[in-house]
């Protein structure tokens, strides 16, 4: 074979190195398969930390109290029942927590994606006089610890007479997260090209239709992507609430630290904490994935229409 490719006029040089560029390949396969292996390797991993603490959570609220007091730990439900459950939502508070917990929550996501969505608009398509100036506000509003304002808080609440009340607490919710909320919206709306509306405006539609026909569509993902951030913030939130709510109205963070705050005479149910921790996680993780699968089908719709 290599005379007749000599013969052939193929340089030695080349023949010799051929079967050396054929090993180089495999051996570069070979490798980027292995790392893809262990990069694979690895995001199971991380999967696993992640998630182990979620699980423990609920396989503690389903384990009797014995299991949990004892030294050995038990990583598998082997008696599971819902009888912490059933304690920890005995009384009916969780109810009402989880009532004010949802008008307060959606409430303040409404209003803060509606206020975000304007200024957004406003500081990214528009140029007036201050707007720099708002810019700045909204970064020195950012910076701002939320413990040093909670007695001016409680103050103008107490004045107005919204202390302890849903609309009080929503009103501080909104100041709370439309500034992080409006720089989110704001690199969604000036990473849509101006030029759309431009199109779409001489083809015919007004200046209102140009926005709600093209650009609006296309700011979904970035309106489901900021509800879901201003929604985890207002439903976590505990600090405001427990300045500013009382134990008749307070919210499911609040009431899930009654279970933590027990007698020195009484041990700490743990079995009901986890049971609890469970039940306020339930309605984030259903919200997600319901907005989940919107989100990513917005993104495809925009990218269509785009």
């Amino acid at each position: 074979m290599t005379a007749t490719l000599i013969e052939a006029g193929v340089p030695a040089e080349t023949i010799q190195t051929a079967p050396a560029r054929r090993n180089a390949r495999r051996s570069g396969r070979t490798k980027r398969k292995l790392g893809k292996t262990l990069l694979g390797v690895l995001a199971v991993v991380i999967g696993v930390i992640w998630v182990f603490p979620v699980y423990w959570m609920i396989n503690s609220a389903l384990l009797p109290k014995s299991y949990l007091e004892s030294f050995t730990p038990t990583f598998f439900p082997v008696e599971a029942s819902l009888g912490n459950f059933t304690a920890a939502i005995a009384d009916g508070t969780f109810f009402t927590a989880l009532g004010i917990s949802t008008a307060v929550t959606l409430s303040a996501v409404v209003l803060c994606l509606v206020f975000a969505f304007l200024a957004a608009i406003a500081i990214s398509r528009f140029r007036f006089k201050g707007r720099t100036t708002f810019v700045l506000a909204v970064l020195v509003v950012q910076m701002l610890p939320a413990e040093g304002l909670f007695i001016a808080q409680y103050k103008m609440m107490s004045t107005l007479g919204l202390k302890g009340s849903i609309v009080g607490l929503s009103l501080l919710y909104i100041a709370f997260v439309v500034p992080f909320t409006v720089w989110m919206l704001r690199g969604f709306v000036a990473g849509i090209p101006a030029e759309l509306e431009e199109a779409a405006m001489m083809d015919g539609l007004s200046r209102t239709q140009a926005f709600m026909r093209i650009t609006f569509p296309l700011l979904a993902p970035g309106l489901v992507a900021s509800g879901v951030y201003a929604f985890l913030q207002c439903w976590n939130e505990f600090t405001v609430a427990l300045v500013l709510m009382d134990q008749s109205t307070q919210t499911l963070p609040l009431w899930l630290r009654g279970f933590v705050q027990q007698s020195t005479t009484r041990a700490i149910d743990w079995g009901q904490v986890m049971a609890a921790s469970s039940l306020v996680a339930i309605p984030v993780i259903v919200f997600f994935l319901i907005v989940q699968g919107r989100l990513t089908s917005g993104l495809v719709s925009g990218a269509v229409k785009g």
